[in-house]
């Protein structure tokens, strides 16, 4: 028997999503008659994945893409039971295709119970490819130290977002390699026993719901579950990375328009191993795809036909295994993408040395 996959990706950028698929009504149709036709529309067939092979085993698998038609404000806005049974029906067109384990993309692994409800229903497993995005998100922010020339070991960090599945065991992750951690979330209550989880490793840690906090440091992981962008131009200090791991983003545009002495990542692409064919174009490259996406192809490629990423919780244990059987079958973190375009290495310098033109008259925040 093959080993097979689907993953539901869904309309982010709403217009220009739409349109990848269906151009005429991206052009016709508004953003908020986008938003209301999509409470009604069947999930829909995009494309057929081929191509993925692993390095370790040579073993190749196929793939589905299917897009729920909701976007992110419709699903904020309907009844968490109706969303469900839309995912549901997504499963559904999955097992029909001969998928084996689906995935759930972006929006769709965070609403309601993230995954275990869509999981109780389905006859296949599912993953919300959560714990690979863990993992690639610190690689980037270790990597985007580098380049930047921040030492991390005795970096400022913040995790916006820390209250979240990711967010939570990415904060764990960092308290083990920074100088100083940063989480910060939207609810004091909530925000306080993923302090408490930080305590006692490298890190001083300090734990805020305000977004001022993060003026003063010099890497910032974000992954928010907000519908809106949660940082400006006035959030950052120059030199300044933000690793941007949620969909939407929560990294205004006007950060890239007004500030040329900070760095803007989207998390780190993935290289997918083998000579990969999406036959649907979602905005990355040839052959790189999201972290969650290539969590999904991991494990079918190791044939581990099981619930792994689901719920509010990830497990450090999770993600490092799952590090692991990613590495084993050839998916590399493989550059960076800023806003749908990727980061040269002649970007990286012009942001290094405005930053270092900038910071001789940088104040920093008195907190």
């Amino acid at each position: 028997m093959q080993d097979t996959f689907a993953f539901i990706i869904h309309p982010i950028q709403i217009k220009k999503d739409v349109a990848r698929k269906f151009p005429l009504l991206g052009k016709i149709l508004t953003e908020r008659q986008i938003n209301f036709f999509s409470r009604f529309f069947p999930p829909v067939y995009l494309s057929e994945i081929t191509g993925i092979r692993s390095e370790s085993t040579g073993n190749e698998i196929k793939g589905w893409f299917i897009a729920c038609p909701f976007t992110p404000p419709t699903m904020m806005s309907l009844p968490v039971e109706v969303v469900y049974q839309k995912l549901i029906a997504c499963g559904r067109m999955a097992e029909n295709l001969g998928a084996r384990l689906l995935g759930l993309g972006a929006y769709t692994s965070v609403v309601g119970d993230a995954g275990i409800t869509v999981a109780e229903q389905l006859a296949i497993p599912v993953t919300t490819g959560d714990s690979y995005t863990v993992v690639i998100a610190v690689e980037a922010i270790r990597e985007s130290a580098k380049v930047m020339g921040i030492d991390l070991s005795e970096g400022r960090v913040a995790v916006v977002g820390a209250t979240g599945a990711i967010g939570k065991t990415c904060a764990q992750m960092m308290a083990r390699e920074c100088g100083e951690l940063v989480i910060v979330g939207r609810r004091s209550e909530a925000i306080e026993p993923v302090r408490e989880l930080c305590e006692g490793h490298r890190a001083k840690v300090i734990a805020t719901t305000h977004m001022d906090a993060i003026y003063n440091c010099d890497l910032i992981l974000t992954v928010t579950s907000a519908i809106h962008e949660v940082i400006y131009p006035k959030h950052l200090k120059p030199g300044a990375v933000v690793c941007d791991v949620a969909r939407p983003r929560d990294v205004s545009r006007r950060v890239i328009e007004e500030r040329n002495d900070v760095l803007v990542i989207e998390g780190g692409m993935v290289e997918v191993p083998g000579p990969v064919d999406f036959h649907f174009d979602f905005g990355f490259p040839e052959r790189k795809s999201y972290a969650c996406m290539a969590e999904t192809m991991a494990l079918a490629l190791e044939g581990r036909y099981e619930d792994y990423t689901v719920g509010k919780e990830i497990a450090i244990e999770q993600a490092l295994e799952i590090g692991r059987i990613a590495h084993k079958h050839g998916f590399r973190l493989s550059g960076f993408r800023s806003f749908e375009k990727p980061v040269s290495d002649e970007t990286i310098t012009r942001v290094r040395e405005r930053a270092q033109h900038n910071l001789k008259t940088w104040t920093p925040l008195k907190v």
